[in-house]
């Protein structure tokens, strides 16, 4: 037995691996599945049902239902099984490289499909494009992560710049370093984002402080800062909406 088939489950026949299964569907129930996808709405599978299907379609051979409810039991819901780590996907009993790599590349084009609807509109009239990106992308993230959406003067996206990525609670925003990075852009305005790995998106004092610098010192060069996003997996809060800015 090598190293690579330890670690990767799907490739070692043992117990849960179910390798007597051949693929064919006597009870009918991958047919019901397909017919549900085809025909329904974004509701017709539930999330370990999507993440079933997933895996039938990456590794026929094997009955996918018991891995799908362990992941989604494991890492919460769909989301947080497309956002997992891929390591710790692959690694996951009856895993393995394939199987993880059938559900990153979900999470991959869902990020790219939203950051394409972003760049297409100016921010200001596709906000709800925006906050559907940015969920995707940083609610499920286990550390904090900064980031500056540089906007010209038609707020058209020219660069989403990741600033720092930080521990389970700080990662830090230096006011010169953004407002450089502006002007090499030739940037006429900004939106500052930062998640919130524990869930909640409630600023804190500091978020505000922050924000407030940097609004300070783009005025004095003639920009605009729009608006400070917190995401979370419970939402996101706009500072600008709150009145916090």
């Amino acid at each position: 037995m090598t190293d690579q088939t330890r670690l990767f489950p799907e490739q070692e026949p043992g117990k849960g691996t179910r390798t007597d299964f051949d693929g064919a569907d006597p009870s009918g129930h991958r047919a019901r599945l397909r017919k549900r996808l085809m025909a329904g709405g974004e509701d017709a599978l539930a999330d370990h049902e999507v993440i079933e299907y997933l895996l039938m379609v990456a590794r026929p051979r094997i009955d996918t239902k018991p891995i799908a409810r362990s992941l989604v039991q494991r890492f919460g819901s769909l989301a947080g099984v497309l956002n997992a780590d891929p390591q710790a996907l692959a690694l996951h009993p009856n895993m393995g490289e394939t199987s993880a790599a059938a559900l990153r590349i979900v999470a991959l084009a869902a990020r790219r499909l939203a950051r394409t609807v972003v760049r297409e509109q100016p921010i200001l009239s596709n906000w709800q494009a925006l906050l559907d990106y940015l969920h995707i992308d940083m609610a499920h993230l286990t550390v904090e992560r900064v980031r500056v959406l540089y906007l010209n003067s038609q707020n058209m996206l020219i660069l989403d710049h990741l600033v720092s990525e930080g521990t389970l609670d700080e990662s830090p925003i230096y006011t010169r370093e953004v407002i450089r990075k502006a002007m090499d852009v030739g940037a006429a305005a900004m939106i500052l984002v930062h998640n919130h790995p524990s869930g909640s998106p409630k600023p804190s004092r500091a978020d505000i402080q922050v924000t407030q610098k940097v609004m300070e010192a783009a005025r004095l060069m003639g920009m605009t800062v729009h608006d400070h996003i917190v995401i979370g997996r419970e939402g996101h809060t706009s500072l600008k909406a709150q009145g916090l800015i």
